[in-house]
């Protein structure tokens, strides 16, 4: 599909690196209140009623009924592997170590979008990207691996269950965008993003199903201050900021819109750090400078 303007595949995924910032450090207070499963399930909630009544008064319907089958099979496995899968593992990771750390490890999805590529679709890799693949290992390494001292001066490094499932986030993040860009085909935006929420509310209504946690989203309904930081972050992720995602797949290459999205570790430092009172050191900043760095040269 042609854009509608030079570069507005790239300004969208600017924008979304701006919104997934905002989303991130929102869910992270929601979710330290309430917990992680109920947020995820609240804000895709949320998300479907302001897709629905914007496609409405866009397109004039608020549902994707005119979405053919290759469209609703493809963007709803999107939907799958992003929001329930992928988005189960980042937030529980937002809990555990942070937005910042859980946003950082998102720079590893061009490395995961290259290697799948290369893996299914038998893309050759070229020097560049392979140094590319360094530069971004070594970053999220060096941020990952840093030592810290605590209150009391003892050393301490992050939980190795929340590196790992920001990691498993950033995996089901990549094969989504893999996905989505194969399933929209031209199909608008906003109600591709609808489609996607969709199939991941249904997939978290079986999880919460199989495991009795309804009580604990009712429970979460009744706090007043989580519902308000869930209701921002569902404006800005997968209302505005998965939407734009999807916009910026649609008018330039998965992989420039993945690089761009990435940007999202380095714009949430000062936020952090004004904010929530989080102490950054400069070999932090510096390694989520060089992760950035090494997204970019996987595809720019």
């Amino acid at each position: 599909m042609e854009p509608p303007f030079s570069h507005a595949g790239e300004i969208a995924a600017l924008a979304t690196a701006c919104c997934w910032t905002v989303s991130a450090l929102a869910f992270q207070t929601a979710g330290r209140r309430v917990g992680s499963l109920p947020v995820n399930l609240i804000r895709l909630v949320m998300a479907v009623f302001l897709l629905g009544a914007f496609t409405w008064a866009t397109r004039g319907t608020p549902l994707p009924m005119d979405a053919s089958r290759h469209v609703w099979v493809w963007l709803a496995l999107s939907g799958l592997a992003g929001f329930t899968i992928g988005d189960l593992c980042l937030f529980r990771a937002f809990v555990l170590v942070g937005a910042r750390i859980s946003m950082l490890m998102m720079t590893l999805v061009p490395l995961f979008t290259t290697i799948l590529g290369f893996l299914v679709m038998h893309e050759v890799l070229t020097p560049k990207q392979f140094a590319g693949m360094a530069l971004t290992i070594a970053g999220v390494s060096s941020v990952v691996l840093e030592r810290r001292r605590d209150a009391n001066g003892r050393i301490e490094r992050l939980p190795l269950g929340g590196v790992l499932l920001a990691l498993g986030g950033a995996v089901g993040q990549s094969l989504a965008l893999v996905l989505a860009k194969y399933g929209m085909v031209g199909y608008n935006a906003f109600a591709s993003t609808q489609i996607r929420v969709l199939a991941g509310i249904i997939g978290f209504t079986v999880v919460f199903t199989a495991t009795g946690r309804w009580p604990r989203v009712r429970a979460a309904l009744g706090d007043r201050r989580a519902m308000t930081s869930t209701g921002i972050g569902a404006v800005f992720g997968p209302f505005i900021g998965v939407s734009l995602s999807l916009l910026a797949v649609q008018y330039t290459e998965a992989g420039v819109a993945a690089t761009l999205m990435a940007l999202t570790p380095v714009l949430i430092i000062p936020v952090s750090v004004v904010f929530y009172r989080e102490h950054v050191a400069w070999p932090a900043a510096v390694g989520a400078g060089v992760a950035v760095c090494g997204s970019a040269l996987l595809f720019l």
